[in-house]
């Protein structure tokens, strides 16, 4: 089963003082989803925003929201979460004791489950779980902060979560250091779902449909599909 190509440009990137305006620019500009990257302090080295952020986003833009949770612990938030507009929400694999629990929990909440494996953890962590997963999410840097270069190890992961899920209907998704140089890389080793922050961003709101066109156009050739 070939997953569609998706861009999700991750507003980490973007300019907070006018988040509104910087979401519905990238949605014209031919993003796919929005990649929303919250970050607590305590699991990763950096805060971003809560849910109350995402529901004043949401009226920016149709475009489904991705939400990675770099937050520990993940599962008292998982409904605020929800209610605030998400339609994919992601947890981390090393952010707490009850992966399956946790999975289970975004299904009966009605969104798609996602896990996130950092770069020191091994794809075979997911295996018991994949029977509750929508999406992987590699993260092909270490999480916490934006405009990190990517980790080129993490293609053998991806390649090997791709061999694992054979058959299924699970997103792939890449995450750090994505630029029209690596998404080639991550879309032949069978990532569908490319997250880019400051490769989207740079240059200024005239500058993103040419971003993230040329992410595509890198990936797709990939992919052998046409451009």
């Amino acid at each position: 089963m070939v997953q569609p190509l998706r861009i999700a440009p991750s507003i980490l990137s973007a300019d907070f003082s006018r988040l509104g305006a910087e979401i519905a620019a990238i949605d014209k500009a031919g993003a796919d989803w929005i990649h929303l990257d919250v970050m607590d302090g305590h699991f990763v080295p950096n805060i971003t925003f809560g849910p109350a952020v995402i529901t004043h986003a949401r009226s920016a833009t149709k475009k489904p929201f991705d939400v990675h949770l770099m937050i520990a612990p993940v599962d008292p938030y998982l409904e605020a979460f929800a209610e605030a507009g998400a339609q994919t929400i992601t947890v981390h694999a090393e952010a707490g004791p009850h992966l399956d629990r946790s999975l289970q929990t975004i299904r009966d909440l009605g969104k798609r489950a996602g896990v996130a494996l950092n770069p020191a953890t091994p794809a075979a962590v997911i295996e018991p779980v994949l029977e509750r997963i929508d999406l992987i999410l590699v993260m092909t840097v270490n999480p916490g902060f934006g405009g990190q270069a990517f980790i080129p190890a993490m293609l053998e992961k991806i390649t090997q979560l791709k061999a694992m899920i054979a058959g299924r209907g699970i997103d792939i998704e890449v995450d750090g250091g994505i630029t029209p140089a690596t998404a080639g890389e991550a879309a032949r080793a069978g990532a569908n779902v490319l997250v880019a922050g400051s490769a989207v961003f740079k240059g200024g709101t005239s500058a993103y449909a040419g971003n993230i066109a040329a992410i595509r156009a890198a990936a797709q050739a990939a992919r052998g599909e046409d451009c």
